[in-house]
């Protein structure tokens, strides 16, 4: 049917019932027409009829028919319609893939593109996803970048993948690693900022603020160690062990170094002489267990043309970062009590793509339940 839409459900709509996704999304429809579409079948979960009561889980697919919404512009802006996906986005997304199996996708994400659609967005990735159609449907995304990181983004090709990404996510099996470029030096080489965050809105858009639990700050953690510097300028490895909105862009600032590129957080130290002013923040790995059997599915995305371009010209050795994020990842364990003279445990089995990375260095949780794929 020309005009239908297929959106996944955002992680922060776990749980939610199906009508109250709708009135959150689509104010303008009302529940007397939503309940038809439902009965029809026109409206669908996962290619399933569903009804009004049903509770949603990030990641699933809701297809909706054409609604007709009101021509009102806020309406418009709130109703996350998708544009129809070219072949020069075809082009670019398949370009982009880093991994791709029976369960997942895994692309490298340019910067620029928004993940999915909002307030002035008419070219998102959630809407180029039928690049990725197969007997199940489009692709699902499972978790978020922000518009201007760019790096590695997994996609669930089916709804039991979704869900055990997604389960992955929330558990906290998953290893993400980060590349910064940040303007100045952290005062330590090597630590954990914890400093809780709540969104708040500005005169610039919604940010990520530090706010106390009593002022609705959520605990957010993230580990970093330096890898070289040059010029007041600072590369830093970063693993998030939070996944809050905007995390390591306002714990970067917060520590006085803000990511190069972000004036949203860091205004104008953040925009050092004779460097590219595009967000120097790119997601370089991701390590959880597989959907299919649980043993390690790690993925690497090199970096954009702008961010290896100014590796080059301050002349860092990428290769550094193997023996600082085995480093770093020593840390954390010993940051969660592990008893002396313990090491992480090797995985039996370690699906790899993208550069080799270091042999011993992944989380003892990741290691759980790998087997050796036959």
């Amino acid at each position: 049917m020309s005009g239908v839409v297929t959106l996944s459900v955002e992680s922060d709509e776990d749980g939610l019932r199906l009508d109250r996704w709708f009135k959150q999304r689509y104010p303008a429809l009302g529940h007397g027409r939503l309940e038809r579409l439902l009965r029809t079948g026109q409206i669908r979960v996962d290619g399933r009829r569903a009804k009004s009561g049903t509770r949603l889980a990030p990641g699933q697919a809701v297809r909706i028919p054409p609604l007709s919404e009101p021509e009102d512009a806020a309406a418009k802006s709130r109703a996350r319609v998708s544009a129809p996906v070219s072949d020069e986005d075809i082009r670019l997304l398949r370009e982009a893939v880093l991994h791709e199996d029976d369960w997942v996708i895994a692309i490298n994400k340019p910067p620029g593109l928004a993940v999915q659609g909002g307030s002035g967005q008419t070219r998102y990735l959630d809407a180029m996803l039928g690049a990725f159609e197969n007997v199940d449907g489009k692709a699902r995304l499972v978790h978020r970048l922000d518009k201007d990181t760019s790096g590695v983004l997994l996609l669930a090709k089916t709804a039991a993948a979704a869900r055990s990404l997604t389960e992955s996510f929330k558990s906290r099996r998953t290893q993400k690693v980060y590349w910064a470029l940040v303007a100045g030096t952290p005062e330590a080489s090597r630590g954990m900022i914890d400093l809780p965050l709540a969104k708040q809105a500005g005169p610039g858009g919604e940010k990520a603020g530090l706010a106390g639990e009593d002022d609705g700050g959520k605990p957010a953690q993230t580990l970093f160690q330096v890898v070289e510097k040059r010029r007041a300028l600072t590369w830093l490895v970063m693993l998030p062990l939070t996944g809050r909105n905007h995390q390591l862009r306002a714990h970067c600032a917060a520590m006085g170094t803000p990511v190069a590129g972000d004036g949203k957080y860091g205004g104008r130290k953040a925009i050092p002489e004779g460097i590219d002013a595009q967000l120097m923040l790119h997601a370089r790995e991701i390590a959880l267990p597989h959907p299919d059997d649980g043993t390690t599915l790690r993925v690497t995305a090199p970096l954009p043309p702008h961010m290896a371009a100014v590796w080059r010209k301050l002349g860092f050795d990428e290769r550094k970062s193997e023996r600082v994020l085995a480093e770093l990842l020593n840390y954390a364990e010993g940051l969660a009590h592990a008893p002396p003279g313990t090491k992480p445990k090797v995985k039996k089995a370690d699906r790899r793509t993208g550069t080799k990375p270091a042999r011993h260095r992944a989380k003892k949780t990741l290691a759980s339940g790998a087997r050796r794929k036959r």
